[in-house]
């Protein structure tokens, strides 16, 4: 399977994968029919499909299916038909940003910082849990613009035209109350009193573990244009990861802000490995543990 899915995709390739993604959502929402938000589950599969677009702006993976492929299960596996509001809203604004902040456009993407502020600070409004993504941008813009100054004031501008939008709005319907959640780190932290199905998943971390050291050792060896993006992916993966690990709690979709990194992260790992073998043999690990995780957590709900 692992020759099949390291072809090069086509047009229609991510229109198929969207589409089989759609049925998918469909299914899992009409078996928890009575809780089914459709506003909620519409944003969400917008998000998710925006993803799939940034396969090939981002440009680590040659085209193939593979990525594709891997980002479709990484899906199945951690949606649950049920999302929030505040985290739909993430997953479409971070693919946004994503699409604005790898674009081949050098214009589009210098002109568009006071969009990409007002992007961050609505996302916070909405989904507080988000700030992470605040920062990613800020260490983005510090480590790619020659006038960094000029760009983190096109940020905060844009950020401080939604704040004021935000106040006159809450002001008029007399809400008065300021909500603690809006500050970082005000609820209080408690570790999982248990980790499952979370260890059916270690298979996969070590993976993704072994191709950053495998990155890391041949680092000297790649292009420039490699590792800025390769960075670029790692930077945007720590910002997830830290509203997954202060925020999640026992909200498993929170996993799909990891999604689309995994995905090139282990396609990559895959495509490098010596023997096929190998690749093979680690392409059918990632599918039984992400089908044991769907099963187990399907079982604990």
């Amino acid at each position: 399977m692992f020759r099949l899915l390291s072809k090069e995709s086509n047009i229609f390739s991510v229109p198929a994968y969207i589409g089989f993604l759609f049925l998918i959502f469909i299914s899992l929402n009409l078996l928890d029919f009575e809780n089914i938000s459709l506003l909620s589950t519409i944003i969400t599969f917008t998000g998710i499909s925006l993803g799939y677009f940034l396969f090939n702006t981002i440009a680590l993976n040659q085209f193939s299916h593979l990525p594709l492929f891997l980002y479709t299960l990484f899906v199945v596996a951690f949606y649950d038909g049920t999302i929030d509001f505040g985290l739909s809203i993430t997953f479409l604004m971070s693919s946004i940003l994503l699409l604005i902040l790898t674009s081949q456009n050098d214009q589009l993407r210098k002109s568009s910082y006071m969009l990409v502020g007002a992007i961050l600070c609505f996302t916070f409004l909405v989904f507080p849990p988000s700030w992470p993504m605040a920062v990613f941008v800020i260490f983005h813009i510090i480590g790619t613009s020659a006038r960094i100054g000029l760009n983190l004031f096109r940020l905060l501008f844009g950020s401080i035209l939604i704040v004021l939008s935000y106040f006159g709005v809450i002001y008029l319907l007399n809400w008065t109350t300021w909500d603690s959640s809006f500050f970082p780190f005000s609820i209080s932290f408690e570790m999982l009193k248990s980790y499952d199905p979370l260890p059916i998943l270690i298979p996969i971390v070590l993976m993704i573990i072994f191709s950053l050291t495998d990155h890391f050792k041949h680092y000297n060896e790649k292009s420039p244009i490699s590792r800025y993006k390769y960075t670029f992916v790692l930077v945007f993966s720590l910002a997830q990861l830290i509203t997954i690990i202060f925020y999640m709690e026992n909200h498993y979709e929170y996993l799909l802000l990891l999604a689309l990194p995994a995905s090139i992260i282990i396609s990559r790992m895959l495509r490098y490995l010596p023997k096929y073998w190998m690749q093979e043999l680690g392409l059918w690990i990632v599918v039984f543990c992400l089908a044991a995780f769907k099963i187990a957590n399907f079982a604990l709900y």
